[in-house]
């Protein structure tokens, strides 16, 4: 069976280094908020062009505690988008703010910025903060965002959970909002070996008040100056990202060479590809294709021992937690069609050529019908 990503290999592909990683943290006796976080935090914050990253607990703390550190609460207004992860959403509510959404563009699948300017305005009430998502590892148009929410006072907050390494004109995405929040989930393109996240900006305020409050609100050791939380990124984590960074860039590359792959053998068909505009740089955290008979697709393969997934196949704003309760500011068909047709191929740098070239060509045999078997 082809899956379609894979957390051991990841493991596997470094094993040795990661090992020793892991030894040196057990032998130091030190497991929280030590070395390994702190020479961790220096890493990725260089390696993303920030001034400073604050490791959290997961991706969806990160984007909670950048909103609050926003000074964003209760009651306040949050632009998104449905078609994303609902951790998305959930990190807006955990704050109390109330989330709305825009549509997206069908080409890019990110926040459409025409969409977002006319969010604003017809919302009846001030938007406090915008959090596009750069999904499946393109970056969203951040200059385009940035330049509405810049013209109505509005704070920006990167969703890069997918997005590592991601770049418009050589510049790393994290770095055109108030702040980035990162997941280090296992499947992730930095990936964990368990929970993480991380804060980035160059802003040394905003920066400051995540660390304060991903500890309680501690300033001073058991003292909180505000209300916080727990949720550090412990050094073992710290120590096996660490040792993965360092390969990022080799295994992004390995990524965009699959989806060239994909894209050599699957470009004739009936049927809409990942597309990158010029000038951005996709880091593939899936290679997604888009076809009215998805599921049947989806099925064909299964059949013949290659695994996919659906990126997502509920827009948030029709899941039972959520339908009907948030905030209607505009249409969200470009949203619902995508989730209806979306599906995401096997992407992970461990990718064999031959198994690469085994979904493709099944692919092609089933956009043929009559070669099926």
């Amino acid at each position: 069976m082809i899956v379609p990503t894979s957390p051991k290999a990841g493991y596997l592909a470094y094993k040795r280094q990661i090992d020793a990683a892991v030894a040196g943290v057990l032998d130091s006796g030190w497991y929280l908020l030590g070395d390994e976080l702190r020479r961790f935090e220096v890493d990725f914050a260089h390696y993303i062009g920030v001034g400073h990253a604050v490791g959290v607990a997961s991706g969806t703390d990160a984007i909670e505690l950048a909103l609050r550190a926003c000074g964003v609460g209760a009651g306040d207004l949050v632009l998104t988008v449905s078609h994303t992860a609902v951790a998305t959403v959930a990190a807006i509510e955990r704050c109390g703010a109330v989330p709305g959404f825009v549509d997206i563009d069908p080409v890019t699948y990110n926040m459409d910025p025409n969409r977002l300017e006319a969010a604003i305005h017809k919302a009846g009430r001030p938007v406090k903060a915008v959090v596009p998502v750069h999904l499946y590892g393109l970056p969203a148009d951040m200059k385009a965002i940035g330049s509405i929410a810049r013209e109505h006072g509005i704070y920006v907050i990167e969703d890069c959970a997918q997005a590592h390494g991601a770049a418009i004109d050589g510049r790393r995405v994290g770095t055109f909002g108030h702040v980035g929040a990162f997941s280090f989930y296992p499947t992730k393109n930095l990936g964990a070996l368990g929970d993480g996240g991380c804060v980035v900006s160059d802003d040394p305020a905003l920066a400051d008040r995540v660390r304060s409050l991903r500890e309680y609100g501690w300033q001073q050791r058991h003292v909180s100056t505000v209300p916080g939380v727990n949720s550090r990124l412990d050094e073992l984590q710290a120590a096996i990202l660490g040792v993965k960074l360092k390969h990022l860039d080799d295994e992004t590359g390995r990524r965009q060479e699959i989806a060239a792959a994909y894209d050599a053998t699957l470009g004739a068909l009936d049927m809409k590809l990942a597309m990158t505009p010029g000038g951005y740089m996709h880091v593939y955290h899936q290679y997604v294709i888009r076809t009215d008979q998805r599921d049947e697709l989806k099925r064909y393969l299964s059949d013949h021992d290659i695994a996919t997934l659906i990126h997502y196949p509920v827009p948030v704003h029709r899941q039972p937690a959520y339908a009907g309760r948030l905030l209607d500011i505009g249409s969200l068909e470009q949203t619902q069609q995508a989730a209806d047709q979306i599906l995401s191929l096997p992407m992970y740098p461990q990718l064999t050529n031959s198994q690469v070239a085994q979904v493709a060509e099944r692919i092609v045999a089933w956009s043929r019908r009559s070669d099926v078997s």
